[in-house]
């Protein structure tokens, strides 16, 4: 789990405002002073936000979790935390409410214990993964950077070492490979595409939109489709593990 990177706003320098300078200058001037500070005050607001999401995390070495004798950290916890606030931005959601914060940390705390109970399914199924699959996706990682410092400072930032990212995505790596083999998402019906594609087509027309043929859109429909079965099944397997797995949550 990648922890999630905050993009600041860099602020303009400030605008020495000239004593002899004309009507033009000064009101090129003014706008340039308006954008200063209003920009001063977008990268002010998320540095407060960044602030008050980080204070949610706790110690790395701390015991979130124990699952079937197996630990899960504070380390593990603050970079699900991360991705989980991030998704609740994403969503329009304020992360940093009472109501919220404690909604994310249950959510993580559940995705982490799921996650644990999967990766033990899937060794003791004897699933591998060879340093060739983890060096291929730790390249494909980093070509999202510019440049091999970028990638070093970003690892960094989210208070991992190589060691550490390497295991993560070997596990993964891991889990895509079980849950793709031990649950699949089964057939998608036509049916059932159809029916997708109604409920889409009656949104699309209700806000106005134009709703495209069934056939340029069916590809992503099944592909949605697969994907919702998938977490269904999965989501039920997790339940199942829960009921014959030792869980002592620390937080």
């Amino acid at each position: 789990m990648k922890k999630m990177m905050f993009t600041l706003v860099t602020g303009l320098m400030a605008v020495v405002l000239a004593a002899c300078g004309g009507n033009d200058e000064s009101k090129e001037t003014n706008a340039k002073t308006a954008e200063t500070v209003q920009q001063e005050e977008q990268q002010k607001q998320i540095e407060e936000m960044q602030k008050k999401l980080e204070a949610q995390q706790i110690d790395e070495k701390k015991t979130v979790a124990i699952v079937n004798d197996q630990k899960i950290l504070g380390s593990d916890y603050n970079s699900a935390l991360a991705s989980v606030q991030g998704f609740m931005q994403q969503m329009g959601q304020d992360p940093t409410s009472k109501e919220a914060a404690e909604q994310a940390k249950n959510q993580t705390i559940d995705s982490l214990i799921g996650q644990t109970l999967l990766l033990q399914e899937a060794d003791k199924k004897n699933y591998k993964v060879t340093e060739e699959e983890i060096n291929k996706q730790l390249e494909e990682i980093k070509k999202q950077f510019k440049t091999e410092e970028e990638f070093e400072a970003a690892l960094k930032k989210s208070g991992m070492d190589m060691k550490t990212f390497e295991t993560q995505i070997a596990d993964g790596i891991k889990l895509k490979q079980y849950v793709e083999k031990e649950v699949p998402a089964g057939e998608i019906t036509d049916e059932e595409i159809q029916k997708m594609y109604d409920q889409f087509a009656e949104q699309g027309k209700s806000t106005g939109q134009e709703v495209p043929k069934l056939e340029d859109v069916k590809p992503q429909i099944e592909q949605s489709l697969q994907q919702q079965k998938q977490q269904e099944k999965l989501a039920q397997q997790v339940e199942e593990l829960k009921k014959n797995a030792k869980i002592d949550i620390k937080i």
